[in-house]
């Protein structure tokens, strides 16, 4: 006397089940719509955010045909406007203080790049004196930051 338990009706494979090839088995696809969804988001932040992350002083540069640099690292700039006032990234601070500030930031040794944005209409003087204390205080790879000339 044999007695069935379950309730497929008999012997034989049941449906449904791990090894069943029916319709209530688990689905191997990996949707992903969601993650294309993100990534656009993403790069629609990334293209609108990009032009706002340019350095915080707004300075009017002058115009030459030197071609951009190639940096791998965040430089240090020193932003100079047209009535002379001297910034340290966006801090701004007195000329004396230039040397003494930069020795205190020198975390990789003097071999750090400096890059000096001058306004066009900055005097000449305000700018000389900039990179005279830069290099008093030890450090010898500066840039002048033009904008280059755009053929019209």
């Amino acid at each position: 006397m044999a007695m069935s338990v379950g309730g497929n009706g008999g012997g034989g494979r049941r449906r449904g089940g791990r090894r069943g090839g029916g319709r209530g088995g688990p689905i191997a696809d990996i949707n992903v719509t969601p993650l294309v969804d993100v990534m656009l988001v993403l790069l629609i932040i990334f293209m609108v955010a990009a032009p706002m992350m340019t350095s915080g002083v707004p300075i009017d540069l002058p115009q030459t045909q030197a071609g951009a640099l190639n940096a791998q690292t965040q430089p240090i700039t020193i932003s100079i406007k047209a009535d002379g006032q001297v910034f340290l990234q966006e801090t701004q601070i007195n000329v004396t203080e230039i040397a003494a500030k930069l020795k205190a930031i020198a975390t990789t040794g003097y071999n750090e790049r400096i890059f000096v944005r001058g306004d066009g209409k900055a005097p000449y003087g305000v700018i000389a004196d900039v990179m005279s204390r830069i290099q008093e205080a030890g450090y010898k790879n500066i840039g002048l930051v033009t904008q280059q000339i755009t053929d019209h």
